[in-house]
């Protein structure tokens, strides 16, 4: 009996788009609390597209054309990073998940790596002055 404890996993599928799993997961809390919830599915290239110009939106990236050349590079790069975490699969064996977070925070690193580097060129400008 305690192999079957100890070697028993249940697959559980829902839907998270409703008032059913909102539902669910307050019914039984235990299905949210004691569980893996696996949430990496693809996202489709225009909801990235919708984020990305969100969240570049207030980021002062100058002329028009290099903002939506930028927006529409975030979600390229984030497709090809996932085409390689699915060779590394492939290859090596090796989950390497991209997820709504991990885009989100390749947005904000890309903005605060731009800010740094403006701040560097000013102070530069400054000095030489």
């Amino acid at each position: 009996m305690g192999n079957v404890k100890k070697n028993l996993h249940v697959a559980l599928c829902f839907s998270p788009v409703g008032d059913d799993f909102r539902r669910r997961s307050t019914q039984f809390p235990a299905l949210i609390n004691n569980v893996v919830i696996d949430w990496f599915h693809p996202w489709p290239q225009d909801a990235l597209l919708d984020v990305a110009t969100k969240f570049l939106e207030e980021v002062d990236l100058g002329a028009d054309e290099v903002r939506q050349s930028v927006i529409k590079f975030m979600p390229y790069s984030f497709g090809v990073v996932k085409e390689y975490s699915d060779l590394a699969l492939v290859k090596e064996r090796k989950y390497i998940y991209t997820t709504p977070k991990s885009f989100l925070e390749l947005i904000a690193l890309f903005s605060q790596m731009l800010g740094k580097k403006k701040k560097e060129l000013e102070d530069r400008m400054e000095r030489y002055e």
